[in-house]
């Protein structure tokens, strides 16, 4: 993170990471649950399905759907996650592609 003055007012200008700006482990994996969670979330408000609806669709504990919804992921894998996004009706494309830099990087990408 870089500092820099705007409009008088000392910033730091974070990553497009926020996992990595707070110094957390794994930043890339956190990042892609997150995103995995959130369009999770979308799908059980759109389908209007309760927790425990959402729990039996995605073949996990309505536990596990509480905690999630919280925040609370850490317990799901990606692709646990993946699994659960399949069960509501969502595909998951996976795109590999070669990089310009020595090292890859990891993108969630949501269509619209």
């Amino acid at each position: 993170m870089t500092k820099e003055i705007i409009d008088g007012i000392e910033v730091e200008i974070c990553s497009n990471n926020i996992f990595s700006d707070l110094g957390l482990p794994n930043p890339d994996k956190l990042k892609i649950k997150s995103g995995l969670v959130i369009e999770i979330t979308k799908a059980l408000r759109k389908l209007g399905l309760t927790q425990s609806q959402a729990a039996h669709r995605m073949c996990i504990t309505q536990a596990k759907v509480s905690g999630m919804l919280k925040g609370d992921f850490s317990n799901l894998s990606e692709r646990k996650l993946m699994d659960c996004l399949n069960r509501l009706g969502y595909d998951i494309e996976i795109k590999v592609k070669p990089t310009s830099e020595s090292l890859g990087h990891l993108l969630f990408c949501v269509a619209s």
